[in-house]
């Protein structure tokens, strides 16, 4: 343990020391481009990091941490992972009925991808993704929408009546989590996106259930396809970009209802994304997220992503899985028992 620490710890050494040298190499950073001239962002990212979405309330207004704040933080969350990832005792009791489980939760660190460390943008060591407003949080939500909320949950199909009342991750609709949005957010593994480019679309793939957005890049919507999505709304909303200077801005809305951003409505959002290369190993993703009948106000944030030399693989969602077919069948055989102790 104390080794793999001192290793670390000079690791941890060596990133904070090059801050401010890769900062300004970053000034300096030429972006490729495609052969028809604009940035390339064709790679595979892995969206990973331990900054928050949501900055603690205790932070305050406090943007970024300290190089000796931020490796210390580091420092804690590597231990934490060398204390889950020990050996267990293969002659241990069996635990008490009322035991919780482990931290790490019911997948080992095999399985997982979390990050241990926090990357910087700008040269800055956030502490969280929001920075707008200062305080690094999502706005107040307006009167009302806490009602809607419950209302649609009041509305929605028992969890075990079919497999419309299952989350739309079990269904393999969407990701687990928000890896394709709206707005992207690290998940616990699968956090990798490849984006593909041609002249008139870029589409970025999420590894999380293989979710694919097309963006159509023109500066305006066609007011008749405009007219369609608004009816046919999409699982991840129907997206146009366009570039300013090295930066891919992209506009997303018309998401389907069955969505939520954090557990909100999407009827009215607006997304606006800004993807740009700080380095040749690193994406900066930006997300302003706009719906004045849900928050008191915008609210804006930033990711890194880094590059990943690997490929993306399908993620067969529902091959071999059971649980679905399990789950239905184990209610229908509790509603058969029922009906049979009620004598109907």
């Amino acid at each position: 343990m104390a080794n793999r620490l001192a290793v670390k710890s000079v690791y941890i050494l060596f990133i904070v020391i090059g801050i401010s040298t890769t900062f300004t190499f970053a000034q300096d950073y030429e972006v490729p481009r495609t052969e028809w001239g604009v940035p390339d962002l064709q790679a595979v990212w892995k969206h990973t990091s331990i900054i928050p979405f949501e900055r603690s309330r205790e932070l305050g207004e406090k943007r970024f941490y300290t190089e000796a704040e931020a490796a210390e933080i580091e420092r804690a969350e590597q231990q934490r992972f060398d204390e889950d990832n020990e050996p267990l005792d293969p002659n241990r009791p069996p635990p008490e009925i009322a035991e919780s489980l482990p931290p790490i939760g019911n997948y080992d660190l095999f399985w997982r991808e979390d990050a241990q460390f926090i990357p910087t943008i700008n040269g800055e060591m956030r502490t969280s993704a929001i920075i707008d407003p200062p305080n690094g949080r999502m706005p107040e939500i307006m009167p009302g929408v806490m009602d809607k909320v419950r209302e649609r949950r009041s509305n929605l199909p028992g969890r075990n009546d079919g497999p419309e009342g299952r989350g739309l991750p079990e269904r393999c609709l969407v990701g687990f989590g928000p890896t394709a949005g709206p707005v992207m957010m690290p998940v616990i593994y699968n956090s990798n996106l490849q984006f593909v480019q041609s002249p008139g679309y870029v589409t970025i793939i999420a590894e999380m259930v293989h979710d694919a957005r097309i963006i159509k890049m023109t500066e305006q919507r066609d007011p008749k396809a405009e007219a369609a999505a608004s009816i046919h709304e999409k699982w991840m909303g129907d997206s146009i970009g366009h570039w300013e200077d090295d930066t891919l801005v992209v506009e997303t809305k018309y998401f389907n209802d069955w969505h939520t951003l954090r557990g909100f409505p999407v009827d009215s959002l607006t997304v606006t994304e800004t993807f740009r290369r700080e380095t040749n190993n690193k994406l900066i993703y930006g997300f302003r997220v706009s719906d004045p009948s849900v928050f008191a106000s915008d609210f804006y944030g930033e990711y890194p992503l880094s590059r990943l030399d690997e490929n993306l693989y399908e993620y067969a969602c529902h091959e071999g899985n059971y649980g679905m077919i399990g789950i239905l069948a184990g209610a229908r055989e509790l509603d058969r028992q029922s009906e049979e102790e009620s004598g109907q």
